[in-house]
């Protein structure tokens, strides 16, 4: 811990950057495998039953995001607390981060158990597809709990530099959902086939299981946090803290799943060629910003850091540096995939023309712009990082709300561009708020978001639970 701490707060900035970064791509990588693997086997059962799997999905992204804004909190004043060599908030900031997410958690899921056959319902969700549907969705959401608690396990790691640890558990859970897919969904001598809500179960499985082991690593201590059971003891001054800081992420990712619900429906609004050709560019976007997603992860960690060890000089050159490599990184890129964009299709659906040639011109429309993708992740992880979660969730508003969306209506619907005015507003919406976040981030204000200064009194009943523990 030591040496790496040495290397985070004064070593040579690319090396930390990139030891931080690519446990986490890899991570990310091996994340995707989930989806891939339901969409696999699920396949297998007909088009009523990827349709019940793709309705729920927006429902309950949407209630991930509500309860990530915890987990940016926890891995912001974590990573703060670590660069300030302050151990014992760390720990305390873990525990109480924890008990947090497992209430909400249980909350979000009791809710939502409840309401799902209205919420199918408000969707119009078909006959045929609503059955299945309902089972897949109360399934998520009984083992939301596990979910929540994974990733912020997942968030509190990052927070303290190890991405290690959690990118071996990802690797073992998905090699064991792969297993347990065609296990749960069409059984095995005795275990009855659950059909749709295999994969549901096998997800809540594997996640139950990550969650014990991330819980024991904690409670063990050997890697950057050390959880004792006292320690989950409420500490209401530092409960209304963190959430006040949480609440805008919870927003700012809130506002981007009901962004991409409203171009859903828009989108759907043309037909099944532009829904599939949407579909498409949608999934090759995912990947290819796969590695970026990594480095602002990596970025976000760093800067917290250095920010509570009051290195403010040395957090902006993280940021600089992490900028320029994802926008070169997403830059070439999409040069590549102008080239490449028939072949990448067909990857996807390989013998329709119409929406090869239709998904063919949405990548090449928005390819060129991917660069600011790459600055805008960067620079809004530096404002997270900086606990200027504000200014992060006023970003994500602009884009989704006064530029994406607008713009997409009215050049689809009210100009000759028709379904490629939607293609038309991600190039457009990528260099627009690329531009916002540079010039917001040149600024300098985020320099002012270290929150290691405004956890006195918190840390004085960190102290007394530890004195009471027999620590001192």
């Amino acid at each position: 811990m030591d040496r790496r701490q040495a290397l985070f707060l004064e070593g040579p900035i690319p090396r930390a950057l990139i030891t931080l970064a690519i446990p986490i791509i890899l991570g990310n990588i091996l994340q995707t495998g989930y989806q891939l693997t339901d969409a696999f086997w699920v396949g297998r059962l007909g088009a009523s039953a990827v349709a019940a799997i793709s309705v729920s999905f927006p429902v309950t992204f949407l209630v991930i995001a509500l309860g990530s804004g915890l987990a940016m909190a926890g891995a912001t004043l974590a990573a703060q607390y670590m660069g300030a060599g302050r151990q014992d908030m760390v720990n305390h900031v873990a525990a109480q981060t924890m008990l947090m997410v497992l209430i909400s958690s249980a909350v979000f899921g009791a809710v939502g158990y409840v309401l799902a056959p209205f919420l199918l319902k408000l969707l119009g969700v078909a006959p045929d597809v609503y059955a299945g549907a309902l089972g897949f969705m109360r399934v998520s959401f009984v083992g939301i709990v596990f979910v929540f608690t994974y990733a912020m396990f997942q968030a509190l790691m990052r927070g303290v530099g190890q991405t290690k640890i959690p990118l071996y558990i990802v690797a073992g859970t998905v090699l064991l959902n792969f297993m347990l897919d065609p296990l749960f969904i069409f059984g095995w001598g005795p275990l009855p086939g659950q059909g749709v809500m295999g994969p549901a179960f096998a997800t809540l499985a594997t996640q139950a299981l990550a969650t014990v082991i991330g819980m024991i690593v904690f409670l063990r201590g050997q890697h950057g946090i050390q959880l004792r059971w006292r320690g989950f003891r409420p500490d209401p001054p530092y409960l209304k803290r963190a959430f006040f800081l949480g609440l805008p992420g919870s927003v700012e990712l809130s506002t981007r799943a009901l962004g991409l619900m409203v171009m859903s429906f828009l989108v759907a609004s043309f037909g099944t060629l532009v829904i599939a050709a949407y579909g498409v560019g949608s999934n090759v976007l995912q990947v290819v910003t796969i590695p970026v997603m990594g480095m602002s992860m990596a970025v976000s960690t760093l800067v917290g850091q250095n920010i509570g060890a009051g290195n403010i000089d040395r957090a902006a050159r993280v940021t600089q540096l992490g900028t320029l490599l994802s926008f070169g990184i997403l830059t070439l890129a999409g040069i590549a995939a102008w080239f490449c964009t028939p072949w990448l299709v067909r990857f996807f659906i390989p013998d329709d023309p119409r929406v090869i040639a239709e998904g063919a011109r949405f990548i090449q429309i928005m390819c060129l712009a991917w660069g600011g993708i790459g600055i805008q992740l960067c620079i809004v992880s530096a404002f997270r990082a900086s606990g200027n979660m504000l200014v992060a969730m006023s970003i994500a508003m602009v884009s989704q709300w006064m530029i994406q969306f607008p713009l997409a209506y009215v050049l689809s619907k009210h100009t000759t561009l028709h379904a490629q005015g939607l293609w038309w507003s991600f190039p457009v919406t990528n260099i627009a708020v690329a531009l916002v976040s540079v010039c917001w981030f040149a600024r300098g204000s985020w320099k002012t978001g270290r929150l290691t200064e405004d956890g006195r009194q918190t840390a004085k009943i960190t102290q007394e639970a530890m004195i009471e523990d027999g620590i001192h």
